[in-house]
């Protein structure tokens, strides 16, 4: 049996969809926070995904923004599932149950920690040593504390402590338990990739919470079970020393620079300048009997977090049937209902044309399936041409609107903004071939007509008809056609370099308007280009720009890291 969790910042990001994700994953159950969907988002492609059963649960004040999702191979469906930590989302049959005593929160304040999305539970059976037992998976997103918002702390010490409230429910109703999600707290300074830059770390209320709700460490309990093997129940029991497990600590205790979320701003994943607040937690006997290995996987991206699994050596067996809450039950993938937006999204025309079509009665297709079944029909008269599709006749009392193709190439924009070259035919006389056409009608008005050609009054269609004496008269013509040229050519680059002159101004005035981007300097260490960057937080400084070295973000002991210059950008420059 293997686990995955991971922060996907996104689940519409996936470019290939998100079952080559999970396929590339290749685990039994899929755990996927910050989904950033909400219901009237989901589209199919992300619901249903061949071999695996999908539960969601959505962000409900705000729209992309939480969320979680849970994917179950087809060999590994649970028996129930349950939206939430509260059961105030419940309204499913199957759910989990054992929700615990809620007397520390008001019926508001479990209200709204559900309210964002934050949790998914599946309960499944497992076979541990010729025995069937049954395993909770919580998978959560828990809050991050802004350090703007000093009640957004307290939310996230509300949600760990109705996690633990619920886990500990479920322990207790005889379940086993894994939890595993974005936690949004590094436990120690080991998870840290500069702890001491941070002020009181170990007086993080986070922190604190973490060392209650863990065991203590790997180390400790073999001492103690070595100690004293029989009262291991005992220790478990206490409250104070933790029923949880952080798996990958307890196989890998000493382990450094293990980090599972980077800042994709400042590029800090190049330098693994980063933080493990991805987890995957369970009860200690199943850790002892049941764990084979767990460990992160920095080498999968996508997100600005990785992947973190967990090996179990139990043999998981599937239920016959998913639970309610699978997302293949929801009215608008199971075929009952359908949304409007269904109706406005572009159809791939591959698919349509592989489904079969019924045509209408009396349809052109239904005509012409006729004809290539019985050609010789009694319609069918040989030698009748039958009328092409485009010119089908419109249903009487409605206005068929006619749509008018232009046999002329498309024409680029910046076109219609240059100089037009006139073209010498269009601005030769045009009289001048009825001036030909009235002299051989009549034969003394040929004379004249001849003599006239002289003047440039016909055009170069009538030379190429006129008989041997009229001529004598082209050279002439040729000659004025060619002073005519020379004109129009001298015209049209006078003007190409009027309007060259105005292009330069317009634009010397334009880049007096709008400064661009001022020249990045060098920073002082590595002597390369800076970056600019603009202050987005609030205060006094927000919208000004500076610059800062061009690197990712590092650790200071690390050379080929970011370096500390920074200038601010002068205004007007």
């Amino acid at each position: 049996m293997k686990l995955v969790s991971w922060n996907i910042n996104g689940i519409r990001t996936f470019k290939g969809g998100i079952k080559t994700a999970v396929d590339r994953l290749d685990a039994d159950i899929i755990c996927v926070q910050e989904t950033k969907v909400t219901r009237d988002l989901l589209d199919e492609k992300t619901a249903i995904v061949d071999g695996y059963n999908s539960y969601f649960s959505y962000s409900r004040g705000r729209s992309g923004y939480s969320g979680v999702a849970t994917y179950c191979r087809d060999t590994a469906t649970p028996f129930a599932a349950e939206e939430g930590l509260t059961g105030l989302l419940n309204n499913h049959e199957r759910s989990t149950g054992c929700y615990g005593a809620h007397t520390d929160f008001s019926n508001e304040e479990l209200q709204l920690l559900d309210n964002e999305g934050r949790a998914i539970i599946t309960q499944h059976k497992i076979m541990c040593q010729n025995k069937e037992k049954t395993v909770s998976v919580i998978n959560v997103y828990c809050p991050r504390a802004d350090p703007d918002k000093p009640e957004r702390k307290l939310f996230k010490l509300q949600f760990y402590k109705l996690l633990q409230s619920r886990a500990e429910a479920l322990l207790k109703g005889g379940s086993h338990v894994i939890i595993l999600g974005d936690v949004n707290t590094s436990h120690r300074p080991i998870d840290h990739c500069d702890p001491c830059d941070i002020d009181d770390f170990d007086e993080n209320p986070g922190r604190k919470w973490l060392n209650g709700f863990l065991y203590s460490s790997r180390q400790e309990e073999e001492e103690t079970d070595k100690e004293d093997h029989n009262k291991e129940i005992e220790i478990t029991d206490c409250a104070h020393m933790g029923r949880f497990v952080d798996t990958f600590r307890y196989f890998h205790p000493a382990r450094t620079n293990a980090f599972t979320c980077w800042s994709t701003l400042t590029g800090a994943r190049q330098t693994n300048y980063g933080t493990r607040i991805d987890y995957i937690f369970a009860d200690r006997r199943l850790v002892q009997e049941q764990f084979a290995g767990a460990d992160i996987m920095p080498e999968v991206e996508g997100s600005d977090h990785c992947p973190v699994w967990a090996q179990l050596k139990c043999l998981l067996l599937s239920s016959s049937k998913p639970p309610p809450l699978c997302t293949r039950y929801l009215p608008e993938f199971a075929g009952k209902q359908q949304k409007l937006s269904r109706f406005l999204v572009k159809v791939d025309q591959k698919l349509s044309q592989a489904e079969p079509k019924e045509a209408l009665p009396e349809s052109q297709e239904e005509e012409e399936r006729r004809e290539n079944v019985n050609p010789f029909h009694a319609n069918n008269i040989p030698g009748k041409k039958r009328s092409s599709a485009s010119k089908s006749v419109a249903p009487k009392g409605k206005k068929s609107k006619t749509t008018n193709i232009s046999l002329k190439p498309r024409v680029n924009l910046l076109s219609f903004f240059k100089p037009k070259l006139t073209d010498v035919e269009q601005c030769e006389n045009k009289p001048g071939l009825d001036e030909f056409t009235a002299s051989h009608n009549n034969p003394k008005a040929s004379t004249t007509s001849e003599l006239c050609s002289g003047t440039g009054g016909t055009t170069e269609d009538t030379v190429l008809v006129v008989d041997a004496p009229s001529q004598l008269c082209t050279s002439s013509t040729t000659g004025e056609k060619d002073r005519m040229v020379k004109t129009k050519q001298s015209a049209s680059q006078l003007s190409v370099g009027q309007s060259d002159v105005k292009k330069g101004a317009s634009s010397v005035f334009w880049k007096s308007v709008l400064h661009g981007p001022p020249p990045a300097p060098c920073c002082k260490v590595h002597k390369e280009p800076c970056v600019l960057r603009t202050v987005k937080k609030e205060g006094p400084n927000m919208g000004k720009q500076f610059f800062v070295c061009g690197r990712p973000q590092g650790h200071a002991s690390n050379p080929e890291a970011r370096c500390n210059f920074f200038m601010w950008v002068e205004k007007g420059k």
